[in-house]
């Protein structure tokens, strides 16, 4: 039987129709993808496929609970695999892969996916995925590249490809292609974020504000994770109007106030957005009280170094510096220890990052500059838009002027040349 044109080995309609409502969810970035997959499997527990996606969902979460949760899945994928048809044997091995932080095998297996069935985007996203926490920006605009002439009129594809393309800094395309999936099918948040980042990256903040609010009533239906991150974005024009009592409300309402507490990347966007206001002098309670008791769970759990260096960053500003401390020691251990392809990333740019970060949180501007200035260079290693990565750079400014008192304008232009001109 087909889904999305695709063969999937069931015999059953009804798993059919499920799976292809959790694909769709998953490509809105919706809130019933875990139930449509779940329900997929309970129709037919024999579906290799369906299993794999259940897991493909919960690592994606990227938390120890959710590599747990994936866990069985991906066994029981495993099991019914032999019976299963090629594209879904080679997908099984790309979440096996990603399970075993073998992640290099998993884009290879994605992109070999690319080529031979171009109308899997579930695939394709998972793929940009990888390449977006490897800091590979050409691959995550290649591999939608590559299935684009499958997929003209899919406007999910054409999203993709506008974030691919504005991180890869072709803005103007990014925005025309943005734009185009958002006329084909207003529900694409994703387009609605790729442009988002072009208006700010061109300093188009009233029209930002427009753009994205016009189109919030469409989130609704939305996961936590790109519900808040694209309100986050509202709120960073915001913060560039420097109308910080609207950005305090839109953190309270609508980033971390709709969070899942205990989504890693909801607290990832809380953390930096708090993290921006401060820099901008504004006082934001106990706020980082509040957040900062979400994150104890994440103290051993190093699953993305993007994650772990906000992690810390709040432990620390929050004052829970044992807890700051215990994370630190516990990172230098799994930077020794993780994958060999995935160790450089660790040791030599997360591990300083973190030390930077934790010095930063405890006012000891000059550990912060010199750890901070060792790794800005190679900060595109571990992840991350450039909008998010661009958090680091200013804490390095601001570390500057508070070492010495004064702006100086020679360093921080040092400073912005090293981060910003990768």
């Amino acid at each position: 039987m087909k889904s999305q044109q695709l063969d999937v080995t069931t015999d059953s309609p009804e798993a059919i129709a499920a799976i292809d409502h959790f694909v769709h969810q998953t490509l809105i970035y919706g809130n019933a993808a875990e139930a449509a997959i779940l329900q997929a499997i309970a129709i037919d527990p024999t579906c290799a496929i369906a299993h794999a996606y259940a897991a493909a969902h919960y690592l994606s979460q990227e938390s120890r609970i959710g590599w747990q949760q994936a866990l069985p899945y991906l066994q029981a994928a495993q099991r019914y695999a032999p019976q299963a048809n090629f594209r879904e044997q080679i997908y099984i091995l790309a979440i096996a892969a990603w399970a075993d932080q073998k992640i290099d095998r998993a884009i290879a297996l994605h992109e070999a996916i690319a080529v031979q069935f171009p109308q899997d985007l579930i695939s394709v996203q998972q793929g940009q995925y990888h390449y977006f926490y490897q800091g590979n920006k050409v691959g995550l605009l290649k591999i939608a590249e590559t299935v684009l002439p499958a997929n003209q009129d899919n406007a999910f594809l054409l999203g993709m490809m506008a974030f691919g393309l504005e991180q890869c800094h072709q803005l103007e395309a990014a925005e025309r292609w943005g734009r185009q999936a958002t006329e084909m099918n207003r529900h694409n948040p994703w387009a609605h974020h790729a442009v988002a980042h072009v208006l700010e990256t061109q300093m188009r903040f009233e029209e930002g504000i427009v753009w994205m609010e016009n189109l919030a009533d469409t989130w609704e239906p939305c996961n936590s994770m790109l519900y808040t991150h694209n309100w986050w974005h509202v709120a960073l024009y915001y913060l560039k109007r420097q109308d910080f009592q609207t950005v305090l409300n839109l953190y309270d309402r609508q980033v971390w106030g709709k969070a899942q507490i205990e989504s890693p990347k909801d607290q990832v966007g809380a953390i930096a957005l708090l993290l921006r206001l401060e820099l901008q002098g504004v006082a934001v309670g106990d706020r980082w009280q509040s957040l900062a008791q979400s994150l104890l769970p994440r103290i051993h759990e190093h699953a993305l170094p993007f994650q772990d260096l906000h992690y810390v960053y709040a432990l620390a500003r929050a004052g829970k510096v044992n807890d700051a401390q215990e994370m630190l020691l516990s990172l230098e251990d799994h930077a020794q220890t993780c994958p060999l392809s995935l160790r450089q990333a660790w040791t030599n740019v997360a591990l300083p990052a973190a030390k930077g970060l934790v010095a930063y949180a405890q006012a000891d501007w000059q550990q912060a500059i010199a750890y901070l200035k060792l790794v800005l260079p190679q900060l595109w290693a571990i992840g991350g838009s450039h909008a998010q990565r661009h958090l680091f750079d200013q804490i390095y400014v601001n570390a500057v002027q508070q070492a010495e008192g004064k702006w100086d304008a020679a360093r921080t232009s040092h400073a912005l040349v090293l981060c910003g001109k990768r």
